[in-house]
């Protein structure tokens, strides 16, 4: 059974690609994701709310692999997020999900994240989102300062400045 839908009609302009792709040279951090059957509607794609899951599990493994996030001291809540929809991902895609910490605040941060589809050598950008994190003390669930280890963690990766 052959599924239609309306991304593949959608034309693109030459100008928004390259965009897209100069998008892609800015992470520094790259995790594989596994869809799960469950992930996929009756179009035969990964269904939009699912792409929310993709960057949670891509900035978990970011704050353990990377930036080796205390828990137990420190913990982090999402103040906003958001997603803009590319192209679509369908079953037996291999995808992976760029994550970057392109800002640093006092007590919040933000992630940049882009989800791409692998196609042998070669990325194609599926979708491309945004969350702010706040730090936040868990005695008085209040937001807090971030904590220095993990800001200078974020600045190294990420070459930032102060």
């Amino acid at each position: 059974m052959i599924f239609k839908t309306l991304w593949q009609n959608i034309s693109k302009s030459k100008d928004k690609l390259a965009d897209i792709r100069d998008f892609s040279d800015k992470f520094n951090y790259k995790t594989n994701i596994h869809s799960r059957f469950v992930d996929f509607d009756m179009m035969g794609h990964v269904n939009n709310s699912v792409y929310f899951t993709y960057l949670e599990i891509a900035r978990t493994k970011y704050w353990e692999e990377i930036v080796n996030w205390d828990w137990k001291k420190t913990g982090i809540v999402i103040a906003h997020a958001e997603i803009d929809y590319i192209l679509p991902i369908v079953m037996n895609d291999k995808i992976a999900v760029h994550v970057k910490t392109s800002r640093i605040g006092n007590t919040s941060f933000d992630l940049e994240y882009q989800i791409v589809k692998i196609k042998g050598s070669e990325e194609v950008i599926c979708s491309k989102g945004k969350t702010v994190c706040i730090a936040v003390d868990y005695t008085t669930s209040r937001p807090t300062t971030i904590p220095e280890a993990e800001r200078q963690k974020m600045l190294g990766f990420e070459q930032l400045n102060k």
